[in-house]
């Protein structure tokens, strides 16, 4: 099995690249290899390497700055899923993308289904939910992992952020009206193998309704970024038994102004991918102490 790879070298797609690889042959990419801005370099990839099943982790994932970048998020987001759905439907390949909790308006404190009317506050939602609609539309062998405040050591992140700061300050102020599940990269990766070794494995029953729509995949639990910052601090204060621990303080979302408003309900409800493939993602309190693991 041939699986073409976007975004080989960022946190969930260097993840993927090791975790796929027992499944098939992995040609992973990146924007040297294919600029997702550009849809010609897109289909010419899609033609030579002409995969069985196409992975896309890659995205525009500046939130703030797409505020101020429209076209470039709507080209990345939007427009290269869309075509990567046309290529992988002439190829009858199925093809995997991730999406966004950012997709939803952070209405109420009910973790969002599936199906849920879906509102974005900013262009990052906004134009991720684009690409959801054009995979829809044009590829009928998708699925999509919504997901939502991922991590992992590398690349740039909640968590290597806070461990940066908590060594340089000795106070943060951290916003805590938000509500999530912060989801490592690795489970995300780990989750995804799963899923593509049951949809093509040779095995799966054919009176088994076909998988293919919207997913939740997220780590467990919930918390807010402040809790999240706490959890870091605790796990990691063996490391900093020498230093005084910063001060964390708990903020609303209007005493931290950003370009991008962001939801305050990112809760994401995971029963459909357990009761579809039976993979529940554990608590994402478990999680980060094993990320964090020395």
């Amino acid at each position: 099995m041939k699986i073409l790879l976007t975004g080989g070298r960022g946190q969930v797609g260097w993840e993927l690249a090791r975790t796929l690889s027992t499944l098939g042959e992995i040609v992973a990419v990146d924007s040297r290899e294919m600029n997702l801005a550009d849809p010609e370099a897109i289909r010419r990839v899609m033609a030579a390497v002409k995969p069985r099943v196409v992975v896309n982790p890659a995205a525009y994932t500046a939130v703030d700055k797409a505020e101020s970048e429209p076209e470039l998020a709507r080209a990345v987001n939007a427009t290269a899923p869309g075509i990567l759905a046309e290529e992988a439907e002439k190829l009858g390949a199925l093809l995997l993308h991730y999406s966004t909790d950012y997709v939803f308006d952070g209405g109420g404190a009910t973790p969002w289904l599936e199906d849920d009317v879906t509102g974005p506050l900013n262009v990052y939602g906004a134009t991720k939910l684009e690409g959801e609609n054009a995979i829809r539309e044009r590829c009928r062998r998708h699925l999509i992992f919504r997901t939502s405040w991922v991590y992992g050591p590398r690349g740039a992140n909640f968590l290597l952020t806070m461990r940066r700061l908590m060594g340089e300050r000795p106070e943060l102020k951290i916003v805590a009206d938000q509500i999530g599940a912060p989801t490592w990269c690795r489970g995300l990766a780990e989750a995804t193998a799963q899923v593509l070794a049951q949809v093509a494995s040779p095995a799966r029953g054919a009176d088994r309704p076909e998988p293919w729509g919207v997913y939740h995949m997220t780590n467990g639990g919930e918390t807010s970024w402040h809790g999240f910052a706490e959890a870091i601090q605790d796990i990691d204060a063996p490391a900093r038994l020498a230093n005084e621990p910063a001060r964390l303080l708990p903020i609303p979302s209007a005493d931290y102004p950003t370009p991008a408003r962001r939801p305050l309900n990112s809760r994401l409800n995971n029963d459909k991918l357990e009761r579809v493939f039976g993979i529940r993602l554990p608590h994402w309190r478990k999680a980060l102490e094993l990320c964090m693991a020395p």
